[in-house]
This record gives C-alpha cells, sequence and structure tokens, in this order.
C-alpha cells in the first residue's frame, strides 16, 4: 500500500514541486485508494511529466504497475518488471526515503526477484563477491518464447541446488511445466551446473547482469511477455 495523504502533500523535494504537479499526484493517490488503479496510473504519469524531479510520482506509478501486475493486467498497461523497477529506481535516485518505504511496500512484491532490485539494495553483479547472493535471489529467464511467454528459466536454491524448468504446449494449446533438478557451484563469474542425467554446463554471469551458457543462450531477469 502507499504512504497516507499527508505525507504525498508534505514531502520534502529537491525543488519545488509546481502545484499542478502536486494536484495530480494527490488525484492519483485518491483514485488508488479507491481501487482504481489505471485512472490513478495516468494521474501519476501526467504529475511524473509535469514536474520530472517529484519522486512522489515516480515511486506512485511504479506502486500502481505493481498493483496492476499482480492483477495480471500486465500487457494492457505496461507492467513489466523492468518497467517498474525503473520508475522506482528514479524516484529512490530524487528522493532515497522511497527506498525505505519501498522495502515495506508490497506493492513490489514482484520485482524483489529482479536485478534492479538487488542494485538498489547495494548487490551489483559488478562485483564477483554479490554473485552467488544474487544467484539465489533472482529469478532467471531464458531466451526460449512461446505462446504463452519464456519458456525456460533458472531457479538456484540454497545449499547449491537448482532447477532447470521447462514450458511446453501439448497439441490442445494447454500449457505444462516440467522441471530437472540439480546441483550448481561458482567460482569467480562462472557458474557450472550438474543437472540429473545430463552433462555438466558451465556459464558466466558478465557484469551487466546476463547469465550466458554456450549450449542454452542468456538467461536475464525479465522474462518475455505480451506475445502472444
Amino acid at each position: 500500500m502507499l504512504h497516507a495523504l499527508p505525507l504525498l502533500v508534505l514531502a520534502l523535494s529537491a525543488a519545488p514541486v509546481p502545484p499542478p504537479a502536486r494536484a495530480l499526484n494527490t488525484e492519483g493517490f485518491r483514485l488508488y485508494q479507491a481501487g482504481r488503479y489505471p485512472e490513478a496510473l495516468e494521474k501519476f504519469q501526467a504529475a511524473v511529466r509535469e514536474a520530472p524531479d517529484y519522486a512522489l510520482p515516480r515511486y506512485n506509478a511504479a506502486a500502481t504497475l505493481g498493483v496492476l501486475r499482480k492483477q495480471g493486467q500486465v500487457c494492457e498497461y505496461g507492467a513489466h518488471r523492468d518497467v517498474i523497477v525503473e520508475h522506482l529506481t528514479q524516484a529512490v535516485k530524487l528522493d532515497a526515503r522511497r527506498l525505505t518505504r519501498a522495502r515495506q511496500d508490497a506493492d513490489f512484491d514482484g520485482i524483489r526477484d529482479t536485478l534492479g532490485w538487488q542494485r538498489l539494495q547495494g548487490r551489483v553483479p559488478e562485483k564477483e563477491a554479490d554473485i552467488p547472493f544474487l544467484l539465489r535471489n533472482v529469478s532467471w529467464y531464458g531466451p526460449g518464447v512461446g505462446v504463452h511467454g519464456t519458456t525456460r528459466g533458472l531457479r538456484f536454491r540454497t545449499q547449491g541446488r537448482v532447477t532447470l524448468w521447462n514450458r511446453d504446449v501439448d497439441a490442445e494449446g494447454k500449457p505444462h511445466r516440467s522441471e530437472l533438478s540439480g546441483t550448481y557451484s561458482v567460482k569467480g563469474r562462472q557458474v557450472e551446473l550438474r543437472l540429473r542425467g545430463e552433462a555438466p554446463v558451465t556459464g558466466t554471469l558478465t557484469e551487466t547482469g546476463a547469465l550466458t551458457f554456450p549450449q542454452w543462450g542468456t538467461f536475464t531477469d525479465a522474462p518475455s511477455e505480451c506475445d502472444a
């Protein structure tokens, strides 16, 4: 849930907020409270256009997109993980207090397993020491794309366990998910997977956050969506 209305009105900013932008942000918050999320999003986006350096509507737009994503309206309103992360990142750059609020805000539950969220927490792929943590705390989506979106992904877990999942579509058009489990080890940027019944494969987590395997292609934190 977003913060209380008085904070929306009274929060400090690096520069005076134009009254139209403040009014749009307040209108958006009231619409959000009423559960009218698409209309709220429009108001927050308008406030950002009116005052690009105003942190609150950027934060509120990110949170509202998070709600729309939870409701399954990703394609209708562009509620993609990377879009939400970008709005939140810009809000935090303008007002560091937004990060403290975001950590407690359930609207952002859908992006906590992204590289962007981890960057906001200070964990970055440029640091080799952070790689094991990032592998475990980010959801990795492969390059395969079907009518139901991304068809392959990796999930790294504690105690060196890993799962490769695949989503296939049967003759009736129904999606089915299969999983292959195994173990993994990390040495520097190199990630070796030993999946049950398969030969070991080795990939690399680059400084830009791409997990690349010669046999499978590149895995990132952004699933393919809205392709159907």
